[in-house]
């Protein structure tokens, strides 16, 4: 099968002009492109995923149902969520925490498997918690910059 290596966000030009923090992507935690509407039920085909496996869009659209507890900001606009390899259905995803010493690693990883596990087409999900390199603010949607007051 053809293997996919998707970053939670689209690619961008060298991180070293953008600011972002070295090995991560310069759009880590923006928005990913909402996907239109195209059925009758008004499910778009990133809502949907297919029998193959699910979409990247799919993906990351479920992953914002997972929120960190303390902040109340969604994983993947908080920049958490690294990188998403899908390969047939199964999904892995590298993440991060906003410290190293975060207590909510599994309570995390069982929400991803619980929303991502919806999706059409989904094998295994493996999610990988990494703390290399360290997240950091800059790595935030600028709507969870706002939302907590960070410019």
């Amino acid at each position: 099968m053809d293997e996919q290596t998707i970053a939670g966000t689209p690619p961008a030009s060298g991180a070293a002009d953008s600011g972002a923090p070295e090995g991560i992507p310069a759009t880590a935690g923006a928005e990913a492109v909402p996907a239109s509407a195209d059925a009758a039920d008004g499910q778009t085909s990133a809502d949907r995923g297919s029998a193959d496996g699910p979409t990247r869009d799919a993906v990351l659209e479920a992953l914002k149902n997972v929120y960190d507890p303390e902040l109340g900001i969604n994983i993947v606009d908080l920049g958490l969520v690294y990188e998403v390899d899908l390969s047939g259905g199964d999904v892995d995803i590298t993440y991060s925490l906003t410290t190293m010493g975060c207590p909510i690693g599994p309570m995390i990883e069982d929400q991803m498997r619980a929303f991502v596990g919806k999706l059409e087409g989904v094998g295994e999900i493996r999610p990988e918690m990494v703390l290399r390199p360290a997240w950091s603010p800059e790595m935030m949607s600028d709507e969870a910059k706002a939302a907590l007051g960070v410019f």
